[in-house]
């Protein structure tokens, strides 16, 4: 069985130091969040603004999930080892999850606050709610600009950067809320913006969860068809066939495939380590895997009862 791994070396470097810049800007947001979270508290506390206080412990907890996901990079920064023979790469796509999950009790918690706003108003002092608002709307889109290069780079990070963005949304709904208020005196505006974020943290906390689960139960990865994996592979020359395929992910970003290739022709002459070179720049080229382990048959050794592979796993 041969193991395989294009510029290891190299590889291992540039995801190190990518694993670097995103606890770093991590560190960032998490700060300008704390500032976020003191003010509106403060402001709310002053003003009266139930939505500011609200919006406060709304950030609050957004704080304790970037910490959260600051961990999660940290702890991902571990190099593989005898005993974690992957590194701890995939505790980045649990914090994900529990990222996921304190977006939904945010969201319930949204709903909550929304409807005791709308059943019993709150008299507030709009001339310090709006521009406490402000700062923390402020503050919030220079967070999101610190991770937006960051955003789509692990389940991690895309979290983070969506807990900041519904922070966002959280923000301009609550200066809405106050512009309404001033003019109308009318509520009602509070509790129809508070049900359009729910539904977003929603269904983009349900995508991040499904991402996860299929992370942890070692789906094939959604972008990767199998089937085509399967017969861009045994039309490799000198493949004859294949059986024992697996293909998954150990984290957001790294896409793994082991599979057990039968060599096709005499087996005088067969050069095993060609086989493998051409089913590696194939698997890289067409679907950016570059983690495979392989195993060349030139005999049948896995027909029968034998011990290499079970009978299901053949395609």
């Amino acid at each position: 069985m041969l193991p395989h791994d294009h510029h290891h070396s190299n590889e291992t470097g540039d995801h190190g130091d990518d694993t670097m810049v995103r606890g770093k800007k991590l560190a960032v947001v998490i700060f300008f969040n704390m500032v976020i979270t003191i003010a509106e508290y403060i402001g709310g506390a002053i003003s009266g603004s139930l939505a500011l206080i609200s919006d406060a412990g709304h950030n609050l907890s957004d704080v304790l999930a970037l910490a959260l996901g600051y961990a999660g990079e940290k702890v991902s920064e571990k190099k593989p080892d005898m005993t974690y023979s992957f590194g701890l790469k995939r505790f980045e796509v649990l914090i994900a999850a529990v990222n996921a999950l304190a977006l939904l009790g945010i969201a319930v918690y949204i709903v909550h606050e929304a409807v005791h706003r709308f059943l019993s108003p709150v008299p507030i002092d709009v001339r310090v709610m709006l521009p406490v608002a402000l700062i923390g709307l402020v503050g919030n889109l220079v967070s999101m600009l610190v991770l937006m290069k960051e955003r789509g780079s692990t389940l991690n990070m895309k979290a983070a950067f969506l807990h900041l963005l519904y922070d966002t949304l959280s923000s301009i709904a609550v200066i809405a809320a106050g512009v309404a208020f001033l003019l109308t005196g009318l509520a009602a505006i509070d509790l129809v913006v508070s049900l359009v974020i729910v539904m977003m943290i929603a269904w983009s906390s349900v995508s991040i969860l499904r991402d996860a689960l299929r992370i942890f139960l070692q789906v094939t990865p959604a972008h990767i068809d199998a089937g085509s994996v399967y017969r861009d592979l045994t039309e490799v020359p000198g493949v004859g066939s294949v059986h024992g395929l697996h293909i998954w992910s150990i984290s957001s970003s790294e896409v793994f495939l082991s599979c057990h290739i039968c060599a096709s022709g005499e087996t005088a002459g067969i050069d095993s380590d060609s086989i493998i070179r051409r089913v590696n720049t194939m698997l890289e080229e067409n679907y950016g895997i570059r983690h495979t382990t392989l195993q060349v048959e030139i005999t049948l050794i896995c027909e029968g009862d034998g011990a290499c592979c079970r009978p299901e796993e053949r395609p």
